[in-house]
C-alpha cells in the first residue's frame, strides 16, 4: 500500500509565493529563492511541486543536485541542470550565446563551438554564460532553475548560484535552492543574498497537529475523518512534525498491522506503544530486515557509498548475480527505500539522506572499514580512469577503509583536475581535506613526507591561482625543508608565491619571493626553474613601481622566451613573447610586431587558443597604434568572443572606445563605452573598468566639459587608476586636452610637464599621453624646444605612431616657418593633414595652435586653418577656442564671420535680466575665480573689456560684489559644470 502523501500538506503560502514569483518571471522579473529547513522536512518536496507548477505554466525547467560524495566535485550540480536542458533540445538557445557557447562547452561539450576553441576559464564568465542561457531559455515564457541540495554543492556552484541571484532582477528566470538550516557556506551565501535583496529565505517549520493528520490520510489515501485522533497524536508526538519521520513511521505501522483499516477508518489493533518504533533509525533497521539478508547487504553497500551509488559497484563488491540483484532492488524500491536516479541506468539513490545515514548506524566499524574497502576496490576496476565524481568516491572509499594516504593521493588527483577545469575553489576544498586528514602521520619522513609536501605543493598551486596569496603563504612555511636539500622544490614555491602576489596586485612581496627564489638558483646553466623564474619576474617588473620596469621586464621576457623554447614550453614563450611585444613597443614597433607573429606561428602549431587570441591583439594593437586602424582590433575582439576568450575581448572593446573618442565620434564612444562597463564591471573585469573610467574622461576632456571629466577621473581614481598604467593617459588625455579647450595653455603644458618627469622616473607603457608629441608641439610654440628636441622625438618608434606624428610634424611645420622655410613648412604641414584626418578633435586643435606661431612668423595659410578650427569648434559649443580663433584672424587681418546665434546657451533666467552671449562665456569663466587679465586671455577680448562686462553683470544680477559673483555663477553657469 502507498504510505507517501501524493498531495503537499501544510505548504499553501509558500506555493503560493513560489506562483507568484513564476508569474513575474514571465514579465522579466526574476527572483532568487532559498528553501531551508531540516532533513526531511520537505525542500525537495516543495521544490519539485514548484517545478510542476512551472511546467503547467509553460516554463523552462533547469534542475540540478548537490553533491555528497566526498568533498565538492567541480560544477557537480550546475552540470546537471545544464543536462537537464540539453535533452530537452537545448541547443538552438546555446547558437544564440556567441562567445559564451565555448565557455558552457567546459561543462557540456557538445555545445562547445569547435575542436579549437577554449573558452574563458573564468569562474566569473561561466556564471554570465549560465545567466545569458536562463534569460534566453526563460524569454517570453519564464524559466527556473532549481538547485537542491545546495549544502553539498562545490564551491563553483554556489559561487554561480550567487552570481545569478545577483543579477536576475530584469531576467525572466527564477532560481530556488534547496539547503538544510545549519552552518554551512551554502547558508551564509543564502542569508548574505537576503541582506542585499538578492533574493529571500523561504523557512520551512514544523508540521502541526492538523497538518500531520491530513498528511496521514493522503497517505493512505482517506479523508481526514477517517483518522483516528489518537493515531494522529501519537504521529505528530514520534515525529515532531517532520513529514518524512510521519511518512516513515505510517509506513511502518502498516506494514507490521499496527494500524488498520476498519468500518470506524483508521485505528490501531491494540498493540501497545512499545511497540512503536521512536526513531527512524529503528523504522529503517525494520523495513530493511524485511528484505532479508542479502537485501539488507545491498543496502548497507549502498549506503557506505553515499545517498547515489553506482548500481554497478554494488554488484561487483555484493556478487550478486544480475537477477538477484535486480530482485532485491525491485524490492527496495516498492519499500520506498531506493529511487531510481536521473543521471542514468546504472544510478540509483536513496529516497531520503536520512535513509542512507540510518543504514550506515546499522554496521559496526569493522564491517564499514571492509565493506568501505571493497567498494573502493570495486570503483577501481570498475573504471580505472576514475572518471568525473569516481575519483573523490574512491578517495572517500579509502578514507572509510582507514587508508588515509590512498585516500589523499585520490583527492589530490581529483584536485588537479579541478584546477585544470578552472574551479581553484574546489581543488583548495579538495587539498584541505586531504591535509587535514594526514594529521601527524606527514611527520614520519621518507616516501610518506615526500607525499604529503607534494599535497601541500598543489594546495599552494591552486591558492596561487586564486590570487590568496596570504593563505599561499601560510602553506609556504611548511614547505620550507630544514636541511635545504630541495633547492628545485622550494624555487617553485617561492615562483607559485610570486604568481599569487601578481594576481593580488601585491608587488613588494612578489619581487620578495621573486629574490628568494633567484638565490636558489644553481650557478650553472639556466634550467627549467630559473625560466620559471624569469617569466614571473618579467609580469611583475612590467606592472612594478621601479624606474627601469619596461627595460628590465624586456630583458627578463627575453631571457624567459630563450629558456622556454629551449626546454620545450610553448606556452611559457608565448608568455614572455607577449610582455617583450608589448614593452618594446615605444622603441621598434617592428620587432614588437616580430614578437607577437611569432607568437602566434607557436600558438596556432601547439593550439594554444587563449595566447593566439593575445597575438592577435598584440597586433591588431600595433595597427592601431601606428595607423589608427582599428580593424585589426576588431577581428582579434570578433575571434576572442567566437573562441570564447571574454575577458580578452572586453580589453579590446575598450581599446576600440577610446579610438571613438580620438576620432570625434562621440556618441558612438558613448554608447560603446557604457556598454562595456556595464558588462565589464558586472563581470569583475577591473582592469577593463578602469580602462573605461579613464577613457570616459578622455571622453568628456574632449568635449571640453570639465565637470563631467572631473566626475569620471573620480570614478577612476576611487578603482585604484592612480596607481595604475592608465594614470598617464588619463592625464595627458583628458586633463591636459580640456585645459586646451579651455585656451587655458599654462595650464595644459603644466600637466605635460608633471607627466613627463613622471615618465622619466618610472617608465610606461601606454605611448598616447603626449609626451611623445603634443608636448613637442606646444613647447616649440612656446620657443622652450628647437630641432634637436624634434630630432630625438620624431626618431622614437612612439613619435611616429599615428596620434603622435599629427603633433610632430606640426612642430617641424612650425620650426620650418620660424626658420623661413616657408616650403618646408607648408610640406610638413599636408604630412600633419593626412597624419591627423582620422582625429576629430586633434585635427582642428592643432590647425588653431599652429596657426598662432604661423601669422607671427609669417608663413602658410593661417586663415585658412583658423576658419576651418572656428567653424569645428563653434559647432561643437567650445566657445574659447572658437573665439581664440576669430581673434586670431582678427589679428591676422581676416575677415571674421559673424556668430549672430548661440544665445541659446545663455539660461532662460539670465536672458531674463539682459545678459548677453559675450557677457555670458565672462560669467561662465568667473566661476573660477579668474583675474581680468585671464580673462581675457581666455576670450582673447582686452582686460578693459572684460572689467565692463563685470560691471554690467553686478548690475544686471543685482549681487554685491565680484566674490558673491562669482559664487553665483558657480551655482548658475554651465562653466561650473565642467
Amino acid at each position: 500500500m502507498r504510505t507517501r502523501a501524493p498531495a503537499l500538506v501544510g505548504r499553501g503560502t509558500e506555493i503560493e509565493e513560489i506562483g507568484r514569483v513564476l508569474h513575474d518571471a514571465r514579465r522579466s522579473s526574476g527572483s532568487a529563492v532559498f528553501v531551508t529547513g531540516e532533513p526531511g522536512i520537505g525542500k525537495t518536496r516543495l521544490a519539485a511541486e514548484a517545478v510542476g507548477h512551472a511546467l503547467d505554466a509553460g516554463l523552462v525547467v533547469l534542475r540540478g543536485r548537490g553533491s555528497t560524495t566526498g568533498p565538492a566535485v567541480p560544477f557537480r550540480a550546475l552540470t546537471e541542470a545544464l543536462l537537464s536542458l540539453a535533452r530537452t533540445g537545448g541547443r538552438e538557445l546555446v547558437e544564440q550565446l556567441g562567445p559564451y557557447r565555448s565557455v558552457l562547452g567546459r561543462l557540456i561539450p557538445d555545445w562547445a563551438a569547435g575542436a579549437d576553441t577554449a573558452g574563458d576559464s573564468s569562474l566569473v564568465m561561466l556564471a554570465e554564460a549560465t545567466l545569458r542561457l536562463t534569460g534566453l531559455a526563460g524569454a517570453g515564457r519564464g524559466c527556473l532553475f532549481v538547485v537542491d541540495d545546495l549544502q553539498d554543492a562545490d564551491v563553483e556552484t554556489l559561487a554561480v548560484v550567487e552570481y545569478l541571484a545577483a543579477n536576475i532582477r530584469t531576467q525572466p528566470v527564477v532560481v530556488l535552492a534547496t539547503l538544510r538550516a545549519e552552518p554551512s557556506p551554502a547558508l551564509e551565501a543564502a542569508h548574505a543574498a537576503a541582506r542585499r535583496g538578492e533574493g529571500f529565505l523561504m523557512p520551512l517549520d514544523s508540521l502541526g497537529p492538523a497538518e500531520v493528520r491530513d498528511v496521514v490520510a493522503s497517505s493512505l489515501g482517506a479523508e481526514p475523518g477517517q483518522v483516528s485522533a489518537d493515531v494522529a497524536e501519537r504521529l505528530f508526538a514520534d515525529s515532531a512534525g517532520n513529514p518524512l519521520v510521519v511518512e516513515e513511521l505510517l509506513h511502518s505501522m502498516v506494514a507490521a498491522g499496527e494500524l488498520v483499516n476498519g468500518a470506524a477508518g483508521w485505528r490501531f489493533t491494540g498493540h501497545g506503544r512499545s511497540a512503536v518504533p521512536s526513531t527512524l533509525v529503528t523504522i529503517i533497521t525494520r523495513r530493511a530486515d524485511r528484505l532479508g539478508e542479502r537485501g539488507k547487504q545491498l543496502l548497507a553497500i549502498a549506503a557506505v557509498l553515499g545517498r547515489r551509488f553506482p548500481l554497478s559497484v554494488v554488484q561487483r563488491v555484493s556478487e550478486l548475480d544480475d537477477h538477484s540483484l535486480f530482485g532485491h532492488l525491485q524490492s527496495a524500491v516498492a519499500a520506498q527505500l531506493l529511487i531510481a536516479d536521473e543521471r542514468g541506468e546504472d544510478w540509483y539513490a536513496f529516497r531520503h539522506p536520512l535513509t542512507a545515514e540510518a543504514l550506515l548506524t546499522l554496521l559496526n566499524p569493522a564491517e564499514r572499514v571492509a565493506l568501505s574497502a571493497k567498494a573502493a576496490d570495486a570503483v577501481v576496476q570498475l573504471h580505472p580512469d576514475l572518471p568525473g565524481e569516481l575519483c573523490s568516491l574512491a578517495a572517500s572509499l579509502r578514507l572509510g577503509a582507514g587508508d588515509r594516504w590512498a585516500a589523499a593521493d585520490l583527492y589530490r588527483e581529483a584536485a588537479q583536475r579541478a584546477l585544470a577545469g578552472g574551479a581553484p575553489g574546489s581543488a583548495i576544498a579538495v587539498l584541505e581535506h586531504a591535509v587535514n586528514l594526514l594529521g601527524d602521520d606527514a611527520d614520519r619522513g621518507g616516501e610518506q613526507s615526500c607525499r604529503y609536501r607534494d599535497l601541500l605543493e598543489l594546495l599552494l598551486f591552486a591558492l596561487a591561482e586564486a590570487g590568496q596569496f596570504d593563505r599561499a603563504v601560510k602553506v609556504a612555511r611548511s614547505l620550507r625543508p630544514a636541511d635545504g636539500r630541495d633547492p628545485a622544490r622550494q624555487i617553485r614555491v617561492h615562483v607559485r608565491l610570486a604568481w599569487a602576489a601578481q594576481v593580488a596586485g601585491r608587488w613588494a612581496e612578489g619581487f620578495e619571493q621573486v629574490a628568494a627564489a633567484r638565490a636558489l638558483l644553481p650557478g650553472t646553466e639556466p634550467g627549467e626553474e630559473s625560466v620559471a623564474v624569469d617569466a614571473v619576474d618579467a609580469y611583475l617588473s612590467m606592472s612594478g613601481p621601479a624606474p627601469d620596469r619596461v627595460r628590465r621586464s624586456e630583458e627578463l621576457g627575453r631571457r624567459a622566451v630563450a629558456g622556454a623554447e629551449r626546454i620545450g614550453s610553448a606556452s611559457t614563450a608565448c608568455q614572455a613573447l607577449y610582455a617583450v611585444g608589448f614593452v618594446v613597443r615605444e622603441r621598434d614597433m617592428a620587432e614588437s610586431g616580430e614578437c607577437f607573429r611569432r607568437m602566434l606561428d607557436s600558438a596556432a602549431e601547439h593550439r594554444l587558443t587563449n595566447w593566439r587570441n593575445y597575438a592577435l591583439v598584440g597586433l591588431g594593437g600595433n595597427a592601431w597604434l601606428t595607423e589608427a586602424d582599428p580593424s585589426g582590433l576588431e577581428t582579434a575582439r570578433a575571434e576572442a568572443l567566437r573562441t570564447g576568450g571574454i575577458s580578452l575581448a572586453y580589453n579590446a572593446e575598450a581599446v576600440l572606445g577610446l579610438h571613438s573618442v580620438l576620432c570625434g565620434r562621440f556618441a558612438e564612444a558613448e554608447q560603446r563605452l557604457d556598454a562595456c562597463y556595464a558588462e565589464a564591471s558586472r563581470i569583475k573585469l577591473y582592469a577593463v573598468s578602469r580602462y573605461v573610467q579613464m577613457t570616459r574622461a578622455v571622453l568628456a576632456g574632449h568635449r571640453g566639459d570639465r565637470r563631467a571629466m572631473e566626475s569620471a577621473l573620480g570614478d577612476f581614481r576611487r578603482g585604484g587608476g592612480d596607481a595604475g598604467p592608465e594614470a598617464p593617459l588619463a592625464r595627458g588625455l583628458a586633463q591636459v586636452f580640456c585645459s586646451l579647450l579651455e585656451e587655458d595653455r599654462d595650464t595644459a603644458r603644466a600637466e605635460l610637464d608633471t607627466l613627463a618627469a613622471d615618465q622619466a622616473r618610472q617608465q610606461s607603457t601606454f605611448h598616447l599621453a603626449g609626451t611623445h608629441g603634443l608636448k613637442l608641439l606646444l613647447d616649440v610654440i612656446a620657443g622652450d624646444a628647437a630641432w634637436d628636441d624634434h630630432r630625438r622625438i620624431a626618431a622614437g618608434a612612439a613619435g611616429g605612431m599615428r596620434w603622435n606624428r599629427q603633433f610632430v610634424l606640426l612642430a617641424e611645420a612650425v620650426l620650418h616657418g620660424r626658420d623661413g622655410a616657408p616650403e618646408a613648412a607648408a610640406a610638413a604641414m599636408r604630412r600633419a593633414a593626412q597624419a591627423a584626418a582620422p582625429f576629430g578633435v586633434a585635427r582642428p586643435l592643432g590647425l588653431r595652435l599652429t596657426a598662432e606661431p604661423a601669422v607671427d612668423d609669417g608663413w602658410g595659410e593661417p586663415a585658412e586653418w583658423l576658419r576651418e578650427a572656428e567653424s569645428h569648434f563653434h559647432g561643437a559649443d567650445v566657445i574659447p577656442v572658437a573665439s581664440a580663433c576669430r581673434a586670431l584672424l582678427r589679428r591676422a587681418g581676416a575677415s571674421v564671420q559673424q556668430r549672430r546665434t548661440g544665445t541659446e546657451r545663455v539660461p532662460e533666467s539670465l536672458r531674463a535680466i539682459g545678459v548677453t552671449l559675450r557677457e555670458y562665456e565672462v560669467f561662465e569663466l568667473l566661476a573660477f575665480r579668474l583675474s581680468n587679465k585671464a580673462l581675457a586671455a581666455r576670450l582673447h577680448i582686452s582686460p578693459r573689456t572684460v572689467e565692463k562686462h563685470v560691471a554690467a553683470l553686478l548690475m544686471k544680477t543685482s549681487v554685491r560684489d565680484r566674490a558673491e559673483l562669482a559664487r553665483f555663477a558657480a551655482e548658475h553657469s554651465s562653466a561650473s559644470e565642467v
